[in-house]
């Protein structure tokens, strides 16, 4: 499917002429790894956006609670609508009675690694890998690094569906967990919340 399809549903969910956020027109950064990007979102309600790179978009889901470095947590992941490989450096804020209105920090960025394999223990492709509902993937990030899993729980024509994200590997005491939204710093520009909120009232 072409980028153009994939974004209809991300487009149409959004007033470019109000929001800053990019419309996906421009062609994304490529390289030869994939990328990721995790953002802190104050809208309706906070919460940790959490986007890998699959071909030409970034593949989304809302995270409540954020992604843990605790392998003992289980963190929800509802899925959201794909969004355009430009979005990894979008930070600011989203205006009220638009669509995700809201402050917006790139708390984390990086490139990962695709690690899912077949029952045969052969390499799947990673697309395919989530379709199936069980991706594996190793993060290459400022803050978040190591295996990580996204497995699908839930879903169907009557329940909405929701992924489990956990950090693979033994489960241990003391793990850093997932730091306060609030005080955590853009990884981009080392701004709060707060901070980007108030540029953006300028």
């Amino acid at each position: 499917m072409a980028a153009e399809d994939r974004l209809r549903t991300y487009r149409g969910k959004r007033d470019f002429e109000r929001t800053r956020e990019p419309s996906g027109q421009a062609p994304g950064a490529a390289g030869d790894e994939p990328r990721f990007v995790v953002q802190i979102h104050d809208a309706s309600r906070m919460h940790f956006d959490f986007r890998l790179q699959v071909d030409d978009v970034l593949k989304s889901w809302s995270v409540p609670k954020g992604p843990s470095t605790d392998p003992g947590d289980k963190r929800m992941a509802v899925p959201t609508e794909d969004h355009p490989l430009e979005y990894e450096e979008f930070e600011g804020v989203i205006p009220k009675g638009e669509y995700g209105g809201g402050t917006v920090i790139v708390w984390d960025n990086g490139t990962y690694e695709p690690l899912s394999h077949d029952r045969g223990g052969h390499p799947l492709d990673f697309a395919e890998s989530l379709e199936r509902g069980h991706a594996t993937f190793r993060l290459h990030g400022t803050k978040l690094h190591g295996e990580y899993a996204l497995t699908r729980f839930r879903g169907g024509a009557d329940e909405q569906e929701a992924w489990l994200l956990v950090r693979k590997g033994p489960a241990r005491s003391g793990g850093h967990g997932t730091p306060d939204p609030r005080r955590a710093r853009s990884v981009r520009t080392g701004r709060t919340l707060a901070q980007v909120a108030a540029d953006g009232e300028e």
